[in-house]
């Protein structure tokens, strides 16, 4: 981690070889650290994958709703992050897209914040989910395509803003997973099980965590 610092990058995943490095998930990028070939495999297209994000963001609704006040402060081993902190997350994620293409810059202290205080139980959280779908979804009804033409400035270098929406959609995804396991771990009823189909063609890591 010293010497990921000592480059500039404070926080991982990021990969250093050859004095040079890599900041964030970016295959590619990584590929061409350290001089191979890489193949990526073929996004879905851009409105495909707001209708995604979307969805994924749904279903986040639904499960988050049902997290009682009593277990919003549990929080996992595998990470240093409670359940509520958790489901807020997955809507602050989706909502940095959009305030990014806007603004100009993803910061990193987004992916750090936490739910506000007045978010006690599952059901508050599901209203501001409410709240983010409605900004994703009226950036993508006012977008035109060439948005998905340029790049997007973020913390960890610019991205082509195909590609930063396609990270986006499966980092929500991801989360989403996380939450139905950590529901089964504690004994918490999901509304409806996982939809497989919200995670088809994103390049979602094998692991859970």
């Amino acid at each position: 981690m010293e010497e990921l610092v000592r480059l500039g990058v404070t926080r991982v995943p990021a990969v250093t070889y050859g004095g040079g490095v890599v900041h964030g998930w970016n295959p590619e990028g990584y590929a061409r650290l350290v001089g191979v070939e890489y193949t990526e495999a073929r996004k879905l297209p851009p409105r495909e994958l707001g209708r995604r994000l979307d969805a994924i963001l749904a279903a986040t609704q639904e499960l988050t709703r049902v997290i009682p006040a009593e277990r919003m402060g549990w929080k996992p081993p595998e990470r240093d992050r409670t359940l509520g902190d958790l489901a807020f997350h997955v809507f602050r994620v989706a909502l940095s897209f959009p305030d990014t293409m806007d603004t100009g810059y993803l910061p990193e202290s987004v992916f750090a914040e936490n739910a506000p205080a007045d978010l006690v139980d599952g059901a508050a959280v599901a209203r501001y989910g409410a709240l983010v779908r409605g900004r994703v979804g009226g950036w993508f009804d006012g977008a035109g395509d060439s948005e998905f033409a340029r790049d997007a400035n973020t913390y960890y270098g610019p991205q082509p803003a195909h590609e930063f929406l396609e990270r986006t959609t499966w980092h929500c995804a991801q989360h989403l997973r996380q939450l139905h396991v950590l529901f089964d771990r504690i004994g918490l009823t999901p509304p409806a099980p996982l939809d497989g189909a919200l995670l088809e063609r994103l390049p979602l890591p094998d692991s859970i965590w």
